[in-house]
C-alpha cells in the first residue's frame, strides 16, 4: 500500500502575508485561494516539483499557535542554487550548514545528505532545506 503526504497545514498569523511570503518569495504555486464562507477561507501552496502542499487558512483549519511549526523539510538538487533562489526573494536564510563530515573536494555533490540550510516564515514555521541529489529536482 502507497502512503503519501498530500497536505500539511501551516499555522499563520495573516493569511494574506503568508499567502505573499510562500508565493512571491519562496516561488510556491497558488494552487487555489478559496473563501468557504464567512471567515472561512483555505489557501493551498506547493513547492515547485513538490507531492505535498502547505494550506494556510481561517476558520477551517485547526487551531494551532501561529509559528509553532517547527521541522518542516525540503529537498533539492542543487543546495547553492535554492539558497540563492531564496535569497533573490528577499528571504532571510542561513548559511550552509554541515550536519557530518566536511567534504574534501569542494564538489556540489559533496553537499548530498549533509548539507542543510534553513529558513522561517513571517511566523517564525521553521524550514529546513537539504540537499539530495538523487531526489531533489532543479
Amino acid at each position: 500500500m502507497d502512503w503519501t503526504l498530500e497536505v500539511v497545514i501551516v499555522p499563520v498569523s495573516d493569511v494574506d502575508r503568508a499567502k505573499a511570503f510562500y508565493a512571491e518569495q519562496c516561488g510556491f504555486h497558488v494552487d487555489h485561494d478559496t473563501v468557504v464562507g464567512p471567515g472561512a477561507r483555505v489557501v493551498q501552496l506547493t513547492p515547485q516539483g513538490s507531492g505535498c502542499s502547505i494550506v494556510v487558512g481561517e476558520g477551517v483549519v485547526p487551531p494551532m499557535p501561529p509559528g509553532s511549526l517547527k521541522g518542516l523539510q525540503l529537498v533539492v538538487a542543487d543546495l547553492p542554487r535554492a539558497r540563492e533562489t531564496l535569497l533573490a526573494g528577499d528571504v532571510d536564510v542561513s548559511e550552509i550548514q554541515l550536519l557530518g563530515p566536511d567534504p574534501a573536494t569542494g564538489r556540489p555533490e559533496d553537499l548530498d545528505n549533509i548539507g542543510f540550510f534553513h529558513f522561517s516564515d513571517p511566523d517564525g514555521n521553521a524550514w529546513a532545506v537539504q540537499q539530495i541529489s538523487a531526489r531533489g529536482k532543479s
